[in-house]
């Protein structure tokens, strides 16, 4: 049997993503990668994601190499291939070497196309860095952009994509809340908000404390959704839709009672460990948030609801690929549904954080401004998001707030969330 490559895993993840949509996630969870070694399997979803990333560049820099487009893995191939010279700067003779032999190894349909593979590529090599820098982001699907350019406008969606084009750096929370100390640990940045940002490559698993749970992986600004909930010890705190559970860590950390509660079992998994990692404790429950026979009066509740994860595409550049917009109206109407079951379990008084990590105001201001005309006996808390390092133009007209990828360009972006704070009479 043929030893599979990084460089040649990665096409193949990438062919998986553009022809049989199936996300990165899914690939590898179904066993994509099991051949490699694990720095392999690291580096060939690196490559991956930075192909996908850059897809739109790639081709413009292989269009006027090639009379007609190749079979759809050998341009996959191609692509991994011209994306790691040009953005990663990877010595073109290993990439070269490498992309033949992967499309040698496709069989007799690729092996009649190693010499065009070979020739191509090594023009390619040739192109300007200067050039490729100067290759526009790619765009966003059509179904999106359009959306994004209503709500924002068109200067603000190509910001977007440029962010996108960047990608994401690994942000944590540190379980004591010392940011400064860990940041000073792991030669990180402390960010505004209190979480700490990676600034180096590497294995997140062996980096110090990791295997004694002083701090998980979590993007700065689903960490504000938590923060934003402000839960004092002993207090009942529901955290509904919990998996994988970055949340409901900052809730057990703080010293709540919680009940984490996601429709998956399977997705809980990850949860639970990271409980025993950190050595926090919750109660984990696998039930469908809508009909579960749970107690209510919980002092607070935390709603990360489902929705079309349109403010993570510079961590997940898979997802444009994956959606077509259809769907979007039915997770609207169940994020209805769902601040409505979360408003019932409320005690009196007591608050609820509803969040996505949508860019769409059909997820985030309208959804809110939606609710508050169905439950009267809600309103929104707009001081419960007075959090350190919230910037002035995150806030919203109706009191909620909005991060969008263009934010912090100077520290790397920030996933687009949207957050409100609301209060039960």
């Amino acid at each position: 049997m043929a030893q599979v490559t990084a460089r040649a895993a990665a096409a193949r993840l990438v062919l998986g993503v553009l022809d049989d949509r199936v996300s990165l996630a899914e690939q590898v969870q179904r066993g994509a990668l099991d051949r490699l070694a694990p720095p392999d399997r690291a580096r060939a979803q690196r490559l991956a994601l930075s192909a996908l990333r850059n897809l739109s560049r790639a081709d413009g820099v292989l269009k006027p190499l090639m009379r007609k487009v190749p079979p759809a893995p050998v341009r996959a191939i191609l692509r991994v291939a011209v994306s790691e010279m040009m953005e990663d700067g990877a010595a073109p003779h290993g990439v070269v070497g490498e992309a033949v032999a992967a499309t040698r190894a496709l069989g007799a349909g690729g092996e009649r196309l190693t010499g065009l593979v070979n020739a191509v590529l090594r023009r390619a090599s040739e192109v300007p860095v200067e050039r490729w820098a100067a290759l526009p982001a790619p765009e966003m699907p059509g179904w999106l952009r359009g959306r994004i350019m209503s709500a924002y406008g068109k200067k603000a969606a190509q910001a977007m994509e440029a962010a996108h084009a960047r990608g994401a750096p690994i942000d944590l929370t540190p379980k004591d809340g010392d940011v400064a100390g860990l940041a000073g640990r792991l030669g990180a940045v402390a960010l505004p908000t209190g979480s700490v940002r990676l600034t180096a490559g590497g294995q997140v698993s062996e980096l110090p404390g990791y295997a004694t749970g002083d701090w998980w992986v979590q993007d700065a600004a689903a960490a504000l959704a938590a923060k934003a909930l402000a839960v004092r010890k002993g207090e009942r705190v529901l955290d509904l839709c919990a998996a994988p559970g970055g949340k409901t860590l900052q809730l057990a950390a703080a010293g709540a009672e919680v009940t984490a509660l996601d429709l998956s079992e399977e997705r809980l998994v990850r949860l639970r460990e990271n409980l025993a990692r950190c050595g926090l404790s919750a109660t984990v429950i696998a039930a469908d948030a809508l009909n579960w026979d749970g107690p209510g009066d919980f002092d607070a509740v935390l709603l990360d609801a489902p929705c079309s994860a349109t403010g993570t595409i510079r961590r997940h550049p898979d997802l444009p690929y994956l959606r077509d917009g259809t769907g979007i109206r039915e997770i609207a109407r169940l994020q209805a549904d769902l601040i409505d079951s979360a408003a019932a379990r409320l005690a009196p008084g007591g608050r609820l954080v509803f969040a996505t990590c949508s860019l769409l105001p059909d997820e985030g201001e309208r959804q809110v401004a939606a609710a508050l005309g169905r439950n009267s006996a809600l309103a929104i808390d707009p001081q419960a998001l007075d959090l350190a390092g919230v910037a002035p133009h995150w806030r919203t007209a109706e009191g909620g707030l909005r991060t969008r990828p263009d934010d912090w360009p100077e520290l790397g972006g920030l996933d687009g969330f949207y957050i409100a704070a609301l209060r039960r009479s």
